[in-house]
């Protein structure tokens, strides 16, 4: 088994559509992680509150000031973040996960395969180009967005690119959410730091709910509930090692001859030219 690899990671809870000042608050609270992950739309806010062309103009393009200023802090504080954003491309917008180094910035994104229920009206889809699996001083991160965490094959094909630590931005208060939470990080044999919106304010309030999971389902730290605030877990990344020796879902436990999945990460632009 590989060696004790101990590293911090957690999950700041906070309302949707925060002005990025209310993030960098957090700033002392956040050094000294190695990973933090924040919700769902936490940049923009999440649609039906307000008269869409507002909506619009609440967005954020990526790269951007906003995302530069999150750039900006982890850079101060020597974690990476993993932000949920409303990103603005042309006159579409996208539910994002935008992923910052400490050293490099903006280093990849993902964005929202599935826009669920009243989400389609405001958001569109995005395709297999942005399935990243990011290193990060914590381990392999990659990012599913709320509900995507309910497709099997998307959890399939992250599981397959060796996701080490599984982030779940969400807006998802639910209680079965902490039931999902837990059986990713058992199935996948990762880490799973889900952060989730909290916001009373108006008739569709978010009662947070944000949690960090081991390896073996075991919970680390949350549900947080009621509250805004960061949670955080110390981790081991050799707990992985020892978790998929009796459950690996894309080695020794896969069936290639029975089962296969094909991923299709090109680009899906509307128009191509051809010279």
């Amino acid at each position: 088994m590989a060696g004790p690899r101990m590293t911090v990671v957690g999950a700041l809870q906070l309302g949707t559509g925060v002005p990025v000042e209310r993030i960098l608050a957090f700033e002392d609270d956040i050094r000294g992680a190695d990973l933090v992950v924040l919700p769902e739309a936490v940049l923009g806010g999440y649609p039906g509150r307000t008269p869409f062309v507002e909506y619009f103009a609440a967005s954020v393009p990526v790269p951007g000031p906003e995302v530069s200023a999150l750039a900006g802090l982890a850079a101060r504080t020597g974690a990476s973040l993993v932000a949920g954003v409303i990103e603005r491309d042309g006159s579409t917008l996208y539910s994002t996960a935008v992923f910052l180094d400490p050293a490099l910035g903006l280093v990849a994104k993902h964005r929202k395969l599935v826009p669920t229920a009243r989400e389609r009206l405001a958001w569109g889809r995005g395709d297999g180009s942005t399935l990243p699996a990011v290193p990060t001083a914590a381990g392999l991160a990659g990012a599913a967005i709320c509900w995507e965490n309910h497709m099997p094959l998307f959890r399939a094909a992250m599981y397959a690119k060796g996701v080490e630590i599984w982030c779940a931005p969400t807006a998802d208060d639910r209680d079965v959410w902490q039931a999902s939470m837990r059986h990713i990080a058992d199935e996948g044999r990762c880490f799973v730091v889900s952060a989730c919106l909290y916001e009373t304010a108006g008739e569709d309030p978010f009662r947070g709910g944000s949690v960090i999971v081991g390896p073996l389902g075991d919970v680390l730290a949350g549900p947080l509930r009621d509250a805004e605030g960061l949670i955080t877990a110390e981790i081991d990344l050799a707990d992985i090692v020892a978790a998929r020796q009796s459950l690996d879902v894309s080695g020794h436990y896969a069936r290639p001859d029975v089962f296969s999945l094909t991923v299709d990460e090109r680009p899906r632009d509307g128009v191509t030219f051809l010279r």
